[in-house]
């Protein structure tokens, strides 16, 4: 790569904070600007900026994935309590990612990186399994209220109102039944066409990558919301995919998602595992863990409407982060924040037709497992890998690594 790649159009790109920003500005320093005509659009999605913004930062990087179609996003901190006191935030601003699912309304697959030397901890996996989550509504787009003091013994209702006027109620609790009680109360909801365009992602991505699919949610104790999900996986798998699937070879299923955990278990993977919001949040990181690392797992948010956003499928490593702050070394995970870059390059070189950008993509890809699997690894997989020979280094000296692997 004597030349450097040059793009056409911009990455919309999104900084984040603690760890994984000091180590998103190493990889643009040591791994992409050595090669490529780094062309992005930059929004700091920081907290300080974010608190400087009102938020409006994220709103605003969402609208431009949307204009420009693909972005790559470094993780970031959803503040609660201790992080408002810690940052000094006017409010406790909602996370980023579920503002930016909301806006692009897309599905979020999350598949394992495999490597040699890194055994998963189910003996019968043995290839990956990739988590299809919803990125819309349920309690990520939620209202919540305590009923305590003035509130205690009040009677919870669900309401609809017409644009006429014309209601309908329903019962959630009477917390005055047996005297005055307090408690708290979740209302969520869904569309009916944002669980069609994540039936129809998962569906296509099950074609394009020749998988079975699963789909697994609870319709037997939630009969209208749940059921809703089924009924419309159910309308558009028979309606426009049952014959595809049929030519592919593959199949289409919907279990209750206890059984579908169990089935996972059991399974020897190789299959997409479609979630719906919550569930997938919780079972990325089960599988991700299990197959050995949360920082090896690759994450992309695909819309209906043609946008892609690359991600970081774990958090900011604010531990590392205060070691980083105290000059002390760091042994930290860049894998999955390393693969959020060349996923976006890739698909941003294919909607440009740029090949080249693809195949840098694929090289750094390849130039990072074989560094891994040279022997050469940051802590956490240190303890993991089987290999013979290895060697536990800092978080720097693994990006210099993978780079010099690059040039050979």
């Amino acid at each position: 790569m004597s030349e450097k790649i040059a793009m056409t159009t911009p990455l919309v790109e999104l900084d984040g904070d603690e760890m994984t920003r000091v180590i998103w500005a190493w990889i643009k320093e040591i791994l992409i600007e050595p090669f490529v005509q780094l062309k992005t659009l930059y929004f700091d999605l920081g907290l300080a900026e974010r608190e400087r913004t009102h938020d409006e930062v994220t709103i605003q990087a969402s609208e431009a994935i949307k204009r420009f179609g693909v972005g790559v996003k470094c993780a970031t901190i959803t503040p609660n309590a201790e992080r408002v006191e810690e940052y000094g935030l006017s409010e406790m601003y909602r996370s980023p990612n579920g503002t930016i699912r909301a806006i692009l309304d897309g599905t979020v697959f999350r598949t394992p990186i495999l490597t040699r030397g890194i055994v998963p901890y189910i003996a019968n996996w043995r290839k990956p399994i990739t988590i299809a989550r919803h990125a819309y509504g349920d309690i990520y787009r939620s209202c919540e209220m305590r009923v305590a003091d003035e509130l205690a013994g009040a009677k919870l209702e669900l309401v609809a109102t017409t644009p006429g006027g014309k209601e309908q109620r329903a019962l959630i609790y009477d917390f005055g039944t047996a005297g005055p009680s307090t408690g708290i109360v979740q209302g969520i909801h869904n569309t009916d066409e944002s669980i069609e365009a994540f039936a129809h992602a998962c569906m296509a991505f099950a074609l394009e990558s020749k998988q079975d699919l699963w789909f697994g949610a609870k319709d037997t104790i939630s009969k209208t919301y749940d059921r809703r999900f089924r009924d419309i996986f159910d309308e558009i798998f028979w309606g426009h995919y049952k014959q595809r699937f049929d030519a592919a070879g593959i199949e289409y299923f919907y279990t209750l998602i206890d059984d579908a955990v169990a089935r996972v278990i059991r399974s020897e993977g190789g299959f997409i595992w479609a979630c719906r919001n919550y569930d997938g949040d919780v079972m990325s990181d089960m599988v991700a863990t299990a197959f050995g690392s949360l920082a090896m797992m690759t994450s992309v948010l695909v819309s209906h409407k043609g946008y892609f956003e690359y991600e970081a499928a774990h958090g900011t490593v604010q531990r590392h982060y205060y070691q980083h702050l105290a000059g002390k070394e760091t042994s930290t995970n860049s894998v999955a924040t390393l693969f959020a870059w060349t996923g976006a390059l890739r698909k941003r070189g294919e909607l440009d037709r740029l090949p080249q950008l693809g195949a840098f993509a694929d090289k750094l890809e390849a130039a990072c497992k074989a560094t891994i699997e040279s022997g050469v690894m940051t802590g956490d997989l240190f303890v993991l890998s089987t290999l013979p020979h290895k060697q536990k280094v800092d978080t720097k000296t693994f990006l210099v690594e993978v780079a010099r692997r690059m040039t050979e």
